[in-house]
């Protein structure tokens, strides 16, 4: 089905399992599409209602041209939009990989949706607010600049023209496919991804990446949150990755063998950790 959001962008939804079941929101990163949870989706539907949807931008979902479009709160906008469609009544379990991660933490820390998140899994992506912080902490230094040199692409993806140039070539997917495999991970299937998924996508980055650096704001959240962090993650540190208590004190974190595309390399350690991590929530007996 499709949604409509704030400011009128359609959002693509994709549904799993029994209706009445516990609801599940899956949030997808970049350059992908909702296409990525699918694996995953198909292990829990016999335990929730798993929900999926295409990010704006991406996938079936409409594709503003304004950068100003892929802000986080319009990000946030787009979610509300599904919750109130799969979920107007009861409080949802969220699921995220990398920039659906960083938009999920901006959500779980949102006062406007506060009480809507019962728990947390996030793979692979940091709040933007959070890195901001530290980046300027007391950090050893190794750690902080450590991240910096595994951020190399988002400097480069804030560049006019160029980072377009590259997808439209090829030389760019080609660079990335093998960062993709270095930890042995598995590429996608052809025709998985869009050429306008990576182009559109460059908006995320370019509309929130240097603002929430320069100036974060200090979010936080008591939701209970997982924080995953696959060891060989060639572009998120772990230190980044959990050393987020001060935000977020019902925190818990997993450090797990694999690379950045945890979702698609193994769907059912993801499967497993969140079916986990949402029982303890629960109260239920895992």
């Amino acid at each position: 089905m499709r949604v409509t959001s704030a400011d009128g962008t359609r959002i693509a939804v994709y549904e799993y399992g029994d209706p009445t079941a516990p609801v599940l929101i899956c949030v997808h990163g970049y350059p992908d599409n909702a296409s990525l949870w699918a694996p995953v989706a198909r292990q829990l539907a016999e335990h929730f209602h798993v929900v999926t949807y295409d990010v704006r931008g991406a996938g079936e979902s409409d594709h503003p041209r304004d950068r100003a479009a892929y802000k986080l709160d319009r990000l946030e906008e787009d979610f509300a939009a599904v919750l109130a469609a799969v979920s107007p009544d009861r409080p949802v379990q969220v699921l995220a990989h990398d920039w659906g991660s960083i938009q999920a933490w901006h959500f779980v820390t949102s006062e406007r949706l506060r009480g809507r998140i019962t728990s947390y899994v996030s793979i692979s992506g940091p709040s933007l607010d959070h890195a901001g912080f530290f980046l300027r902490s007391h950090r050893p230094a190794r750690e902080r600049i450590g991240q910096l040199l595994h951020s190399w692409y988002i400097f480069y993806f804030q560049l006019p023209w160029l980072p377009e140039r590259g997808w439209r070539k090829g030389w760019a997917h080609r660079l990335f496919s093998r960062l993709e495999t270095a930890a042995g991970g598995t590429r996608p299937k052809p025709g998985e991804r869009s050429l306008a998924d990576f182009v559109n996508g460059l908006n995320l980055y370019r509309a929130n990446v240097l603002p929430r650096l320069l100036r974060p704001e200090e979010r936080r959240t008591d939701v209970p949150v997982l924080a995953v962090s696959p060891d060989g993650d060639a572009f998120v540190t772990t230190p980044l990755q959990t050393d987020v208590s001060r935000w977020a004190p019902n925190l818990s974190t997993q450090v797990v063998r694999g690379g950045h595309w945890l979702p698609r390399n193994d769907p059912g350690l993801v499967a497993r950790l969140t079916l986990e991590h949402t029982r303890r929530v629960a109260g239920w007996q895992v």
